[in-house]
């Protein structure tokens, strides 16, 4: 009952019924910020134009539609982040640091089948890179697989 739950347009307008927009929740109950990522926080917290002064709200990367009956239906995400045994992961984030490990010109990293796959280009040792990649990355967002290709189709 303390939150609060918005469908905005990219100009944080409030979308008509059956327009989809990107989901918002505001509220008392809502979370300050994500722990030690002030970033991230101020990414996705932003300013609530509809709440009292000073109130934000949370941008969940959520798209969705008001139906007719007053119903949010839900459409699916905004950016490339999944969900894989329960972490939220944006694929860009392996896909970034992948590029920057020896060997690797460009990474595409996919979810098939419940798992993470990397594609890469370049000349990686698969090895090394899985190796590498450990190091930075939390294990769940580590590939369960690795496949080279000459390039990567655009």
């Amino acid at each position: 009952p303390d939150l609060r739950l918005y469908v905005l347009d990219s100009a944080l307008q409030p979308t008509a019924p059956g327009v989809p927009g990107e989901m918002y929740v505001a509220g008392a109950g809502l979370a300050r910020g994500y722990l030690n990522r002030p970033a991230l926080s101020a990414e996705r917290f932003v300013a609530d134009p509809y709440g009292p002064s000073g109130t934000r709200m949370y941008r969940s990367g959520d798209l969705a539609r008001w139906t007719q009956d007053g119903e949010i239906e839900y459409l699916g995400r905004a950016d490339h982040q999944v969900k894989i045994r329960g972490f939220r992961i944006e694929l860009g984030e392996i896909e970034t640091v992948l590029t920057t490990l020896p060997g690797v010109a460009q990474a595409a990293v996919i979810v098939r089948d419940d798992r993470l796959i990397a594609y890469l280009t370049g000349t990686p040792e698969i090895a090394a890179v899985r190796a590498e990649l450990t190091k930075a990355v939390p294990d769940y967002m580590v590939p369960a697989a690795y496949v080279t290709l000459d390039t990567l189709p655009l």
